[in-house]
């Protein structure tokens, strides 16, 4: 399933509760390693090498926690700006179908057009027949110039890209 950057990021609970558990072992082990250094009263090589095991995991979890707020940072981020990309994808189309003159229903067929859907399914949502939905296509081809879906869809792509181009 593909990432929809539109939507509300989800929070990452697993990833929590293991960085939890890692806190949790890392204070187990450093109470372990004090009193091991209270009760000898000397740091042994054994307690020398537990403590730097305890620094190297409470170093990981700093750092994990760390890339995964900078993240979801970034994936708040590329969602807005996917929001962003959308409505702005979404105003050059209205705007070409406001140039076409399209009437409501013509519209409509064009919205499900430019999402991709095949002729049968724009004809199942809008509870029409397969040839409402084909008269209503070749009045929008006719209306934008084009012969056909691919090239109605390029030639509101290179608008998109003109408009890129010029800002």
């Amino acid at each position: 399933m593909p990432l929809d950057l539109r939507k509300k990021p989800r929070t990452p609970y697993g990833l929590f509760a293991l960085i939890l558990a890692q806190v949790t072992c890392a204070g187990i082990f450093l109470n372990d390693v004090l009193t091991d250094i209270l009760m000898d009263g000397q740091i042994s090589p054994h307690s020398a090498v537990e403590f730097a095991a305890v620094l190297v995991l409470i170093i990981s979890v700093v750092v994990e926690l760390r890339l995964i707020i900078a993240i979801l940072r970034r994936q708040e981020v590329l969602r807005r700006s996917a929001s962003l990309a959308a409505a702005a994808i979404n105003e050059v189309i209205e705007a070409h179908f406001n140039d076409w003159a399209l009437t409501p229903a013509e519209r409509d067929v064009a919205n499900l057009m430019v999402k991709g859907l095949p002729i049968a399914e724009i004809a199942r949502i809008r509870n029409n027949a397969e040839g409402t939905v084909k008269a209503h296509l070749n009045a929008i081809y006719r209306k934008a110039g084009s012969q056909n879906r691919g090239e109605l869809l390029a030639g509101i792509i290179d608008s998109m890209m003109a408009s890129d181009a010029e800002d």
